[in-house]
């Protein structure tokens, strides 16, 4: 099962890294355009206002509605990258004090937090579900491209339900490693905190 969660997680992580470089490459495009059209609209206008029309009639300028796209796929890229940060317990942590705590003064911690990230994971999920039912509900739609926002949640949702699913096991885990004493999370996985 641990195997299971680690290959789910880690092709979340490549999905929302595979998101994530598109945008990156929509940004620049879009960038590129919108500079390419101010100076088509500026000094080139004054200088060759023949070529000037000709490469603005192509379409040279920003992307349309290149926002609305970012601002989706950020969010499904920022719930994709979330599993493979509870399976890997990479999440930013200070340990000046904890570092002090015996090793099962440390698990006990750990377990906490675990149990905490996951029921805020769930309480996330639950609360993405509902945004898109009512977004869906209303039959909302983005400004420019005009396609439903509902999409940018449920896309959203599939991360987030399985950065939930990965926060649940992650927690019960940790439960199992504060009874039994032992670091269960290295077994055959190659991951260790």
């Amino acid at each position: 099962m641990h195997r299971l969660i680690g290959r789910v997680s880690r092709l979340m992580a490549v999905a929302g890294g595979l998101v994530l470089c598109f945008l990156i490459l929509l940004t620049c495009v879009s960038v590129i355009g919108r500079t390419l059209n101010t100076f088509l609209h500026g000094w080139i206008e004054t200088i060759a206002p023949e070529f000037s029309a000709w490469a603005l009639g192509l379409g040279i300028g920003p992307i349309n509605g290149d926002f609305e796209v970012v601002e989706a796929g950020v969010a499904f890229a920022i719930f994709a990258f979330m599993p493979l940060c509870q399976y890997s317990s990479s999440h930013a942590f200070v340990d000046i004090f904890t570092s002090k705590l015996s090793g099962r003064a440390n698990r006990i911690l750990g377990m906490i937090i675990e149990i905490v990230f996951a029921v805020v994971l769930v309480l996330i999920a639950v609360q993405l579900f509902d945004g898109m039912m009512s977004k869906r509900r209303f039959g909302e739609t983005t400004f420019l491209l005009q396609f439903p926002v509902w999409w940018s949640y449920a896309a959203s949702l599939f991360a987030a339900v399985i950065a939930a699913l990965v926060g649940v096991y992650m927690a019960i885990l940790r439960i199992r490693e504060s009874v039994s004493g032992q670091d269960l999370r290295a077994e055959g996985s190659g991951i260790r905190s």
